[in-house]
């Protein structure tokens, strides 16, 4: 965390047994134990609560691209559902053609064409 090698901590040791004395060196040794605990445990927390967040926001991020994929799907539902309108249409347009076309094809074997001067309006007059 701070890369306080050995030879840093011999020193401060060294310098604390000459500032405190041997006697109540232990007791200072034990309190500031305490106090770096307690320092490593507010970190972490801090550190937890920082990544919980960050989670948090990803969660966020990924319900939103989900939402916004179902939004997509109901629009591709939409397509596929006025597509297959659409083609029920034109297969009912060419069932109704196909069925014109061989009612028209049926009339025209049985009728007689008319004749030239039957059907010219201009040759009546």
């Amino acid at each position: 965390m701070f890369d306080i090698g050995f030879w840093e901590l011999a020193l401060i040791g060294v310098v604390a047994l000459l500032v405190v004395g041997p006697e109540r060196l232990p007791a200072l040794a034990r309190t500031a134990g305490i106090w770096v605990g307690k320092a490593r445990r507010f970190v972490s927390s801090v550190k937890a609560d920082v990544e919980k967040e960050i989670r948090a926001d990803e969660l966020k991020r990924v319900m939103k691209e989900q939402a916004e994929s179902s939004g997509i799907h109901e629009i591709v539902e939409e397509t596929r559902s006025s597509v297959k309108e659409s083609r029920e249409e034109i297969e009912s347009t060419r069932s109704e053609l196909e069925e014109y076309q061989s009612n028209l094809s049926g009339n025209s074997v049985t009728d007689e064409a008319p004749s030239p001067s039957e059907s010219d309006p201009r040759d009546s007059k």
